[in-house]
């Protein structure tokens, strides 16, 4: 179900040469795993549109995301996430990156 759409922010704004606005729809299937990653230099925004999302950050934090929920991820964040439930969970995310 991943959908992605893309644009090139150089022609949008100056000074984004070479960086890129991202939005994907991502589903993850029970039992599902996004790995460890960082958001360092791609900064992004979530929303849940379906399930529960459980979020376990860098340093022991665990987050459950439900639907509706929305939050951001800035250059401090590393995680990684599951789909602990028995639904498939989708999420809308929107990143800025350089690919």
């Amino acid at each position: 179900m991943e959908k992605t759409a893309t644009r090139d922010l150089g022609n949008e704004i100056d000074g984004m040469k070479g960086w890129q606005l991202r939005f994907r729809l991502l589903k993850l299937e029970p039992g599902g795993v996004i790995g460890l990653h960082s958001h360092k230099d791609r900064p992004a925004v979530a929303y849940v549109l379906e399930g529960t999302l459980t979020e376990h950050v860098d340093g022991g934090a665990t987050k459950e995301h439900p639907k509706e929920d929305a939050w951001s991820q800035g250059k401090e964040t590393t995680h990684w996430a599951e789909n602990k439930g028995k639904t498939p969970v989708v999420l809308a995310v929107g990143d800025i990156l350089k690919p």
